[in-house]
């Protein structure tokens, strides 16, 4: 929606800001989008800068605030930083690798506001998901944390890495989070933003693969006690569609607010998605790594009106190829990030769609 005033052109503000607090983590995970490291960044912003962000994301109407990093935890002033935001009307929620959080953290992150956590799980076995967070026991501290959240009624969900040495354990980790009681199961399909060309290149999934395990959640959803959501892959709900799943559990209308049902990518985009790193560096999503300005010399909402970057991203009809020519351009988009990191042009065609152009069937071919 596009609204104008006398300055100009107003665009709506995004349905959620993931802000990460902090680049400081406690682990050494292969495949982090926030390239963290092992003690905050020199630069990140300080305490009142961070409430001063709130309070512009607060008065700009956002729903829903993501607070991750890094590991949120290690900041020392993540409660003070989170219970301002809720105290302000931000619905607030927390993505954590889980390892710091035990009973009396579970109870402190509920009291100060937060709705719910996302707990990383990387694997349904301990020695697949320690490998790729780079600890021995990060398995055993992480599935701690979720007990803690179950005792003290804090809701919380799985976040999951889908790469190829995780491919033959996708069913057992979707049971993994129903059998503890996530409220859902989010499948993040790996895009190969920097330390992922460094460190697990071989892991992201070829056009084949990716078709394949979207097909296989699309069905698995159709008795699933919980909702499958898959970031990184707007495809995704194209195929709800094509299906017709209608889940057995809850509402078929749950399913049109999952990521880029009928919207499409969501990164930059009205009604979408902004991420904010801890310096205060603004990028349009975190698998979509292209600098649009810094909140210490713009507002938020300045960069997100002028930016001409996003200007461009949101106009769907500059998409090159495959992409600009595919009937589900506009409800669809592909995946913005996977085009800028394997392309050089975030415009480009999405290299991991395996949907033909402009057909209502799906394609089976590899990369």
């Amino acid at each position: 929606m596009i609204y104008y005033n006398l300055v100009g052109i107003i665009m709506e503000p995004p349905y959620l800001v993931s802000y990460a607090i902090t680049r400081k983590c406690n682990l050494k995970c292969k495949h982090c989008y926030s390239d963290a490291i092992d003690k905050p960044a020199p630069d990140e912003l300080l305490t009142r800068e961070a409430k001063k962000l709130l309070d512009d994301i607060a008065s700009w109407g956002v729903r829903l605030l993501i607070m991750d990093g890094g590991e949120p935890l290690c900041r020392d002033d993540f409660f003070e930083i989170a219970g301002y935001a809720s105290d302000i009307g931000l619905k607030v929620v927390l993505g954590s690798n889980g390892t710091f959080i035990d009973v009396e953290t579970a109870r402190r992150i509920k009291e100060v506001g937060i709705k719910a956590v996302q707990i990383s799980i990387d694997g349904a076995r301990a020695e697949t998901h320690d490998l790729f967070r780079g600890e021995n026991g990060a398995f055993y501290k992480a599935m701690q944390g979720v007990k803690a959240c179950k005792e003290v009624g804090l809701s919380f969900q799985f976040g999951m890495v889908i790469r190829k040495q995780t491919l033959n354990e996708i069913p057992d980790m979707l049971r993994l989070a129903v059998k503890n009681g996530a409220i859902a199961a989010e499948f993040f399909d790996l895009v190969a933003v920097s330390r992922v060309k460094r460190e697990c290149p071989e892991e992201v999934l070829t056009r084949g693969e990716r078709k394949k395990i979207m097909e296989w959640l699309t069905e698995a959803q159709r008795n699933c006690l919980i909702i499958i959501r898959v970031p990184g892959c707007p495809m995704y709900p194209l195929i709800l569609k094509e299906k017709n799943i209608k889940p057995k559990y809850f509402s078929t209308d749950t399913l049109q607010r999952i990521p880029y049902y009928d919207r499409g990518c969501a990164a930059g985009m009205p009604n979408g998605y902004i991420t904010i790193l801890p310096n205060g560096d603004v990028i349009p999503c975190m698998l979509l790594q292209v600098r649009l300005g810094n909140i210490r010399k713009d507002s938020i909402v300045k960069i997100w009106n002028e930016s001409p970057i996003l200007l461009k991203l949101r106009s769907r009809n500059l998409l090159k190829g495959e992409c600009g020519r595919c009937s589900y351009r506009d409800i669809c988009a592909g995946c913005r990030g996977r085009a800028y990191e394997e392309t050089g042009n975030m415009l480009a065609s999405d290299p991991g769609c395996w949907l033909p152009t402009a057909l209502g069937h799906y394609n089976t071919y590899e990369r």
